[in-house]
Formats: C-alpha cells, structure tokens, sequence
C-alpha cells in the first residue's frame, strides 16, 4: 500500500466514478483501475463494487476510504504549503540581532518586511555579538555589530552592511558638553582619558572597537564601571558614573539629558554585519529579508528615523 494508492481511493471514493476520479487526478482510467486492484489485493477482499456507471463501497471501503481522506487532505496541504512558501505567502524566519540593532534598527525592519509578506511569522532574539554568533545554528539571519570574529560555523556567510559611528556620550551639563578641543560635538582620546568610563559587558562589539582606539591612540582608559547593554550604559552615564560609548543610533531619539560627542581626530565607524547560516541552503523567506536589508533597509535610509 502507498500513499498514491490512497490518494487515488480518496479520489474515487469521493466521485464514485473510476474515470472522473481519473480526470482529477489526471490520470488514465487503466491507472486508476490498477492501482485500484493492487489496493483490494492488498487488503484482500472488495472495496467497491460496480453500480450502474458508476461504483459503490463496500462497508471495508467506506472504512479506508476515511482514512485515504485524510492522506488526501494532508496532501493538498503540503502541496498549498509549498506553493505558499515558493510565493512568499507563509512561512517563518528566525533573525538574531547584537543588542544595539535589536533595540534599534530590527523592528524598522521588521515592520517593513511584514508590510510586503504579512503571513510570514517573524521570530527574533538579542544578545551581545559573541551571544549571536554563538546561535548561528538556531537562526536563518544573524545581525551583528563589527567583525563577528573567528570560528563561524562552516558554510556560514558574512556581508557587509551599512556604516555606524560610535559616539562618546556625556550628561548635558558635563565638562565636555559644551566644547571640547576647540570644536563642539567632538572630543579626542586624550581628553577622554581625563574621566571615568562606562564601558559595555564582555563580548559587546562597542566595548571590543572602543578598547581597540584607546590602545592604538597610546591612551590609558580608566574603566568605572562595565554594565550590560546599551540602556545600562546610558543609565549610567545620567547617573554621573563617566563617559560612555554607543552607537549613533542609540542617540537618535534622546530627550537632550545626554550630549553625543563624536571622536576625533576622525569620528569612530564600523561596519554593520549580516550572517547567514547555511547560505547555501537558505530559505526563501531568509533570502527576501536578506536582500530588502541589503537593497533599502540600510541604516540611515528613508523610513528608519
């Protein structure tokens, strides 16, 4: 017995006609009337018997004819299914985002791909970048900040996108709010090093790019205080522990308590990162995403203020 075998029963059970079951199925008669055969010598006894021009079911038949219904109905299904995915209909994405683009910028994206596919279910989780990666197995998109770092899984792939500025950021009444080096809004290294500094938890993709400009400018950093995430380093700052390093995009919407000072002599950037896990096996609804990110939702476009 196979499914095919219970399909096409379903089929005539339904018309109770060999050759309309025949034509739905798109199939010859002499197909349906073999497989009809093989189906009643497997079970050994009638399913059906002639009835004018038509067929009739035997009490065995009706039995299986209930359950070849449901065969038939879970292939139809499928089927619809596998058409809803191939038109982006249905379907689910998993996205992991480092915690400055999952406060930040995801739900832009978000909402703008649900827009274009409101059937699909949209899962998401945060973390620090190491957090991330360290998921990339359970995730059909990764959004991380900087270099991922060694040690992708194999098959993974990496694309840049789009160009972020980290800022220092200070309480509206500090010392280095209101001009610094001559210029207001920037502030250099040196002057940076006269002050406590907030800095973000292991494993942050700011905290990792701010410790390496300290060392390449050859200028101590005294840490006060290391906290979790971007709010907790903006708390902290209100709260006068030091100076703090954020993306530009965590500023965007401050209410003026906090000043953003950008780093000079050259602002401080780095490139945003996508991953795709298994690339060469992504879904289609990955790849829509994926290339909505990469063609209009960069950060700073129209629509992600």
């Amino acid at each position: 017995m196979t499914p095919d075998q219970l399909i096409t029963f379903a089929a005539v059970a339904e018309h109770l006609n060999i050759s309309h079951a025949a034509g739905a199925l798109h199939l010859s008669q002499p197909a349906v009337s073999g497989q009809l055969r093989q189906l009643q010598d497997e079970f050994g006894e009638p399913l059906y018997r002639r009835h004018g021009r038509g067929i009739q079911l035997t009490p065995a038949g009706q039995q299986l004819a209930e359950y070849a219904q449901h065969v038939s109905d879970a292939y139809r299904q499928a089927h619809a299914y596998r058409d809803a995915l191939r038109g982006l209909a249905r379907g689910s994405l998993r996205v992991g985002a480092s915690t400055t683009l999952a406060s930040y910028l995801l739900p832009y994206l978000i909402a703008a791909f649900q827009r274009r596919f409101p059937d699909v279910t949209v899962m998401t989780s945060g973390g620090n970048t190491a957090d991330i990666v360290a998921a990339l197995q359970t995730l059909d998109v990764a959004m991380v900040e900087g270099p991922p770092g060694a040690g992708l899984p194999p098959g993974t792939g990496l694309r840049g996108w789009g160009e972020d500025e980290i800022v220092a950021i200070v309480p509206a009444d500090h010392p280095l709010a209101g001009s610094s080096d001559g210029a207001v809004g920037t502030v250099s290294f040196g002057a940076l090093s006269a002050f406590p500094i907030v800095l973000r938890e292991e494993g942050s993709g700011v905290r990792q790019i701010v410790e390496q400009a300290f060392a390449a400018a050859g200028v101590p950093m005294h840490v006060a205080l290391r906290v979790a995430g971007v709010e907790g380093v903006k708390e902290a700052v209100r709260a006068g522990m030091g100076v703090g390093f954020v993306s530009a995009l965590a500023m965007r919407h401050e209410d003026g308590a906090l000043r953003a000072l950008s780093l000079a002599p050259r602002p401080l950037t780095r490139r945003f990162s996508i991953l795709v896990p298994h690339e060469g096996a992504q879904s289609r609804v990955a790849t829509a995403f994926i290339d909505m990110c990469l063609s209009e939702a960069t950060p700073g476009a129209k629509g992600f203020p």
